[in-house]
């Protein structure tokens, strides 16, 4: 039959899930009243909903975060210092396209690598390219890369992400050679592409952590002065969670 034939040719071109879209249209009674373009448009739409599909996942696979987060699932508690309306707004990514940055603080185990997931994670879904790190690693990482030549290329890779999520910044003190390297992927990304930072530290110390003022002025130009600023309070999930602990887990 003609059909078959058509169904066959969908799949050998690969359009797999119009195939299957054809398929149960023809099979079912729901859709005999529509009209061709009506038919034909639902199944385009099948077929681009699941490439897309498809392209998120990959995008949220390339970021390598810690865990699948979604904005819906951040407590927006006020008691956390989290409003549900701004985390709402910076879950639609207007920030990304105005080349902004997040930056998260608070003492450790609050959740601010959770929330720093979630945004990454709203980014793939609207189509951007993102990557998660810490900050201990990528240092070490690019120390290598300057050892062995590749280190503008590396650059460049990075360079090339929407978002980074730059996790543990300061979390332990960093040589100078390590600061100016994350100077070199902060320069990059500055008015070009958006970070977010999590630090146990708010910025306003940072400048005293990182001791050297040229370069603690260098990296605090690049990141806080167009960075939206959430400030993590509240005891540490972490120890809600532990395994002597009679409370509910929470997120």
């Amino acid at each position: 039959m003609i059909i078959d034939e058509t169904i066959q040719k969908l799949t050998e071109l690969r359009l797999t899930t119009m195939a299957q879209a054809l398929r149960q249209m023809l099979e079912s009674s729901e859709h005999q009243s529509l009209t061709f373009e009506d038919k034909f448009a639902m199944i385009v739409d099948r077929e681009w909903l699941e490439r897309d599909n498809r392209r998120t996942s990959r995008r949220i696979k390339e970021a390598k975060l810690p865990a699948s987060a979604r904005i819906e699932e951040i407590i927006a508690d006020p008691a956390r210092g989290l409003d549900k309306s701004r985390i709402l707004s910076l879950g639609r990514g207007g920030w990304i396209k105005a080349k902004q940055n997040i930056i998260i603080h608070g003492a450790t185990g609050v959740g601010k690598s959770f929330v720093a997931a979630c945004f990454a994670q709203a980014a793939c879904t609207l189509g951007y390219r993102a990557l998660y790190v810490r900050v201990p690693r990528l240092v070490h990482q690019l120390a290598i890369t300057r050892a062995d030549g590749t280190f503008v290329s590396e650059l460049a890779r990075l360079s090339r992400f929407d978002v980074i999520v730059l996790d543990d910044f300061l979390s332990a003190p960093m040589k100078d050679s390590e600061k100016r390297d994350l100077i070199e992927v902060l320069e990059d990304r500055y008015d070009n592409k958006s970070t977010i930072i999590t630090s146990q530290l708010p910025p306003k110390t940072w400048h005293e952590s990182l001791v050297d003022p040229t370069i603690a002025d260098a990296i605090c130009d690049r990141l806080v002065h167009n960075a939206h600023e959430l400030w993590l309070k509240g005891p540490s999930i972490r120890k809600r969670k532990g395994i002597n602990s009679k409370q509910e887990p929470t997120t």
